[in-house]
């Protein structure tokens, strides 16, 4: 087999490269919502992690992993919901979604 020494790397890879697009795309973007979305790429990187380590872990029958995994996705669903109710409250109140000109926390 050529390429990698085991397919575990491979997704770790993967993992690894969508982690940092995520992360870029969060510390560079002014944008609300597109920090929202690398978050969300950064929460799927680590969700790949976890089902890569089950399936290739000493025990892939039991769901440890894969439970790991769905109770990660029913948290990234509920910080999205939250940061996107977020977004829409202060967009009410200030009329933009960049991040440079949310500085100031007013009634």
């Amino acid at each position: 087999m050529t390429g990698f020494a085991t397919p575990l790397a491979g997704y770790l890879l993967v993992a690894a490269l969508l982690f940092a697009i995520g992360l870029a795309g969060a510390l560079t973007r002014r944008n609300a919502i597109l920090v929202l979305i690398g978050i969300e790429l950064m929460l799927n990187a680590a969700n790949l992690n976890l089902i890569a380590f089950w399936r290739y872990g000493p025990n892939p029958q039991a769901l440890t992993g894969f439970m790991f995994a769905i109770f990660s996705i029913a948290v990234a669903a509920a910080e999205a919901a939250v940061g996107l109710g977020l977004v829409i409250s202060i967009y009410r109140h200030t009329h933009t979604t960049d991040l440079d000109q949310m500085n100031r926390m007013k009634g």
